[in-house]
């Protein structure tokens, strides 16, 4: 067996709603199918080459009724907090000063950091559930914004 690529990462979340504005509204995903499942949740995509499967799949938790929940998944923490032993879920980006204004619009806070070995510039920011989102740009966009992290 050989492991050709990650599939999708999936998040418990007790604010569906916050999740998928941060998801799709922030980091410019879009909702697309998900097949019936006894639990609430969201598929999201990125581009064409996601497959039929999306790149994050959130996972609608209801305190009231987990029954479909525990049903499929497994009787484990409801919606918790943070990542647990996972640290963070990185992706590529480009487009550091819009990524830059769009987080400023929502109200984030975020980290800023180089790594001139790397040339990546990365930007940490966490989702309504407390998972560590950090996003790598080229760092020539940093560079040609002064240098700066965030302006």
């Amino acid at each position: 067996m050989a492991i050709t690529r990650l599939a999708h990462y999936s998040i418990r979340t007790a604010d569906l709603e916050a999740s998928r504005r941060f998801y799709t509204e922030v980091l410019g995903f879009r909702v697309g199918y998900r097949p019936e499942f006894p639990f609430p949740g969201l598929w999201l995509y990125n581009g064409p080459d996601d497959g039929d499967f999306g790149i994050v799949h959130l996972i609608g938790f209801d305190a009231n009724d987990a029954s479909g929940l525990v049903g499929y998944l497994g009787d484990r923490a409801a919606a918790g907090q943070g990542t647990g032993v996972v640290d963070h879920i990185a992706f590529l980006a480009n487009g550091l000063a819009s990524m830059h204004n769009t987080l400023r619009a929502a109200g984030l806070t975020w980290r800023d950091r180089t790594v001139p070995t790397l040339k990546l510039h990365q930007v940490f920011v966490e989702d309504p559930s407390g998972v560590t989102v950090e996003l790598n740009f080229p760092a020539a966009e940093a560079a040609a914004l002064g240098g700066k992290g965030q302006p």
